[in-house]
């Protein structure tokens, strides 16, 4: 009984919000994607630099992950 009052008591999504809410990831997924396709054009001659673009990528990446991404080949 306590739990369905609780679950009553909770507030719904409203179209409004879900359509705000899938409005903001897609535009962080935007955002990742192109900093991930920034990481993934630069060129350098420099070990350090390639190291911190490969660990900004595996990042980036991840976060992508979690927001559902898949490469789009």
């Amino acid at each position: 009984m306590e739990e369905q009052q609780s679950q009553a008591d909770s507030p719904k999504p409203t179209a409004a919000q879900a359509s705000a809410e899938a409005a903001e990831r897609k535009r962080k997924l935007q955002a990742l994607e192109l900093q991930r396709e920034r990481i993934l054009s630069e060129r350098t001659s420099s070990p350090h630099r390639r190291s911190a673009l490969a660990y900004a990528l595996a990042d980036i990446e991840e976060k992508l992950a979690e927001l559902g991404w898949t490469v789009h080949m």
